[in-house]
């Protein structure tokens, strides 16, 4: 995935949360292809924002890198 790219995140392990390093990102639901429509989040200027499709709920946390996410594997690389 290229850096300029909007990273894509799953949640395929049902995690309550998911902490990323992004405030722009798209949410993909499960790993494909048992995902949601792709659908683009923008938290703005808050640090939280919650998938209207899976009801993941997505925290930013500035310590993160793009990629990054905590737990560790929630990163879709390769965005279909």
């Amino acid at each position: 995935m290229a850096t300029n790219e909007t990273p894509h995140f799953h949640n395929s392990s049902g995690a309550a949360a998911i902490d990323i390093g992004v405030r722009e990102f798209m949410c993909v639901g499960a790993l494909p292809p048992f995902d949601h429509p792709h659908v683009f989040l923008d938290m703005g200027g808050d640090d939280e924002i919650v998938c209207p499709y899976c009801s993941t709920l997505f925290r930013y946390r500035a310590a993160l890198g793009r990629t990054e996410t905590e737990p560790d594997g929630h990163l879709l690389t390769d965005a279909a």
